[in-house]
């Protein structure tokens, strides 16, 4: 008897040497997957007009390699024989189980991909599209179904007695209900913001000291970036408490300039000032809305009072808005020759006799 024909586990040295060897050239068939997708499918699907192919192999790449891993294993494992028929039984269920974990994965990422490349630029292209919140959620909701879906259906082939788990579930959702108040109340309030659009995605909003741009309406929390630049999240229940400022909404936005010359600037000085600031919205007009208010307005301490009121267009940047018509009024009035006042303080000296 040769060293090959020695039994092992039931198996020959041979068998098993088969075996592992199916194994290997399965991990090599996922080393040539890996090198065919990134070298061959991606360049291909880089090509075409839309994104969709590019993100589906993205996210189906390693769901398929691993398919190609399992497949070799269960090749592998049933070239072998065992006396133990559990042993059979156990790895059937478990290959099963990891089977319909992956096609779910699969269809859920596809589903994903779908939603994200072809469902939402649609709607986002409707006139209400900016205010659809509900598509998000809807999408997570379900690809949690999706999940939850796949997992019952996998224990169910595991021999675990689903119909007993869902009702223990139900028993134990009340207490977890009574634990998870404000998680409820949240929700809630997720569906109110849903029902009143106090604000929609991209708004600018000021709420509870936090002022930022609306990147993400959930069910249960809002996620805004702050002007810094900074994620906030915000619990959804915050917003039917307090008081939400959708500054985006204003028709435009006032700024109030005070602008203070200096006393020795006489008559025709003060109205050469206020027609500059009015020229200036007039150059401006991109950004800036027509009307416009700018007058004498008080004898100040040191100072000869301007009054400046402008109105910024609702889609112009705010503060890139002030810092262009800023610069503007600086840069005019030192052309012309009229000087800024500052605080400053004559002093009289009298001589007593």
């Amino acid at each position: 008897m040769s060293f090959l024909d020695i039994n092992l586990f039931n198996n020959s040295i041979e068998d098993w040497g088969i075996a592992i060897g199916i194994v290997i050239a399965s991990f090599l068939a996922v080393k040539i997957s890996y090198w065919i997708i990134a070298n061959v499918v991606k360049k291909i699907t880089a090509k075409t007009k839309t994104k969709l192919d590019d993100i589906l192999i993205e996210t189906l790449e390693k769901p398929v390699v691993y398919f190609l891993l399992l497949f070799g294993c269960w090749i592998a494992f049933h070239y072998l024989s065992f006396e133990n028929p559990t042993v059979i039984l156990v790895f059937e269920k478990v290959t099963y189980f990891i089977v319909i974990l992956l096609s779910t994965s699969i269809f859920s990422r596809i589903f994903d991909a779908v939603v994200t490349e072809v469902v939402l630029p649609y709607v986002e292209k409707t006139d209400h599209g900016q205010e659809n919140f509900l598509l998000p959620v809807i999408r997570k909701t379900l690809r949690s179904i999706i999940w939850v879906f796949g997992v019952i259906v996998g224990l169910d082939n595991l021999g675990f007695d689903i119909t007993a788990m869902i009702a223990g579930l139900g028993i134990g959702g009340l207490a977890l209900a009574l634990a998870a108040q404000d998680s409820v109340k949240n929700i809630f309030a997720g569906i109110m913001i849903f029902l009143d659009k106090p604000f929609k995605m991209k708004d600018r909003i000021q709420i509870e000291g936090f002022d930022g741009i609306v990147e993400e309406v959930g069910l249960r929390s809002t996620r805004i970036r702050t002007l810094d630049g900074r994620i906030v999240t915000i619990p959804n229940s915050t917003f039917t408490d307090n008081s939400v400022v959708n500054v985006t909404s204003q028709p435009s936005l006032k700024i109030v300039l005070n602008l203070g010359l200096t006393y020795d600037t006489d008559e025709n000085g003060m109205q050469q000032g206020v027609d500059l600031l009015k020229q200036i919205v007039v150059d401006h007009s991109e950004i800036l809305e027509e009307n416009c208010s700018a007058g004498f307005k008080d004898f100040g301490d040191f100072s000869l009072g301007i009054l400046f009121i402008y109105y910024v267009k609702p889609e112009a940047h705010w503060l890139d808005s002030q810092n262009t018509i800023s610069k503007e009024v600086l840069k005019r009035f030192n052309d012309a020759g009229l000087d800024f006042a500052f605080p400053t303080q004559t002093i009289l000296k009298k001589e007593i006799k």
